[in-house]
């Protein structure tokens, strides 16, 4: 159930109540793939870090362990000791991504597991049942993310197959949580907007998919190589067209820069491997900027990576440290780092709801993105 609290322009503060907790949005979703934040980081640890949504990924659980694996060990939540809500992707992103390997069909994807090649079907039906076995909090329905360079005739077809398939997701999910062995019976489908650049089919799909009255919408197949104005634009033509009283995802988005702007656009719900990936080779977010840490000029510096941060590294080690451990390639030089990272994300949502709240949005926007554009401290 998603609550709108308040408006500021078309930046929306709201509330989505789940079984497993309340998300106050906007939020970023801190990436798992694996049910586990690449860089030696606990669940544990993303309690102390603010967290409030953990997203795994539904293809790489179904290879391993197998989701009928962490069915029997009681669901998701139990499995990663991890009590807040989970948002599991369908899977479509990474089987469509596995260009040679693949074959689309009505029915489905037929496709090679990138670990052994061994061949594996996956449709719609078995997209929720996979996500009904990690009982997640939120499912995300099975769709086509086409390539950003697709003409329109492709693009249009796969919108359309994307549909069909979004209607035989919300029919497989009723089922689902019908059954009286479901984990999560009060598990919700999100359903995802496609259409690459093409504007017209993207606003098209948008109210297609809205009078399904699902428990949220996504736009995706952005981030995917078209430049970040045509990606803004899509977001000012689409979103509008999606439902206001529900939450709207930004798939796979982004730099602290693009979710400002999303945020602007209305969007409630982010996530992407940026903080983790950038921190595990040293590169580290500030308010003045991305730092790399690997840079000799801070081989003596003494000082946290942030002054003010309450992340885990500033409060106890200083940039000279964790440079050392990372030139020596210690395992804790990379999770400070990640550690950092999803903390100053996670805080910056918090700085962003409040700034709703307080209908100064336009204002802090600026002053954060004048921030972000300043060279690295010296």
């Amino acid at each position: 159930m998603y609550k709108l609290l308040t408006t500021d322009g078309r930046a929306k503060r709201g509330e989505f109540t789940t079984v497993h907790g309340t998300i106050q949005t906007p939020v970023f979703m801190n990436v798992g793939t694996a049910a586990a934040i690449k860089g030696a980081v606990a669940t544990t640890d993303l309690q102390q870090i603010k967290t409030q949504v953990e997203l795994s990924n539904t293809y790489h659980l179904h290879l391993r362990p197998g989701d009928t694996v962490v069915k029997k060990l009681g669901g998701l939540h139990k499995f990663m000791n991890w009590d807040k809500p989970i948002l599991t992707d369908s899977g479509g992103f990474q089987v469509f991504s596995l260009t040679s390997l693949r074959k689309i069909k009505e029915e489905g994807v037929y496709f090679n597991s990138h670990i052994d090649g061994h061949k594996i079907f996956m449709g719609p039906e078995q997209s929720m049942q996979i996500q009904s076995n990690l009982a997640s909090t939120i499912a995300m329905a099975f769709d086509e993310c086409a390539p950003s360079l697709a003409d329109r005739e492709y693009i249009q077809n796969s919108v359309d197959r994307t549909t069909r398939w979004l209607h035989r997701c919300k029919a497989e999910m009723q089922r689902l949580n019908s059954l009286p062995d479901t984990i999560n019976p009060k598990q919700m489908l999100f359903g995802i907007n496609q259409g690459g650049t093409f504007a017209d089919i993207r606003v098209e799909h948008a109210k297609r998919i809205s009078e399904l009255d699902l428990d949220g919408y996504a736009v995706g197949g952005l981030a995917v190589g078209e430049t970040h104005e045509e990606m803004y634009y899509i977001l000012e033509e689409t979103v509008p067209y999606l439902p206001k009283e529900k939450p709207t995802y930004l798939m796979g988005v982004g730099t602290p820069a693009n979710i400002l702007e999303g945020v602007d656009r209305g969007v409630d719900f982010f996530d992407c491997v940026y903080p983790s990936r950038n921190g595990r080779h040293g590169h580290v977010y500030t308010n003045h900027g991305k730092m790399n840490l690997f840079n000799a000029k801070y081989e003596l510096d003494e000082r946290p990576i942030e002054e003010g941060c309450g992340c885990p590294a500033c409060q106890n080690y200083s940039r000279a440290y964790i440079r050392h451990l990372l030139k020596a390639k210690e395992m804790l030089g990379m999770r400070l780092c990640v550690l950092h990272n999803l903390y100053f994300y996670n805080t910056m949502m918090e700085e962003i709801r409040a700034a709703i709240e307080e209908h100064r949005y336009a204002s802090y926007k600026k002053a954060k993105l004048e921030g972000f554009e300043m060279k690295e401290e010296n």
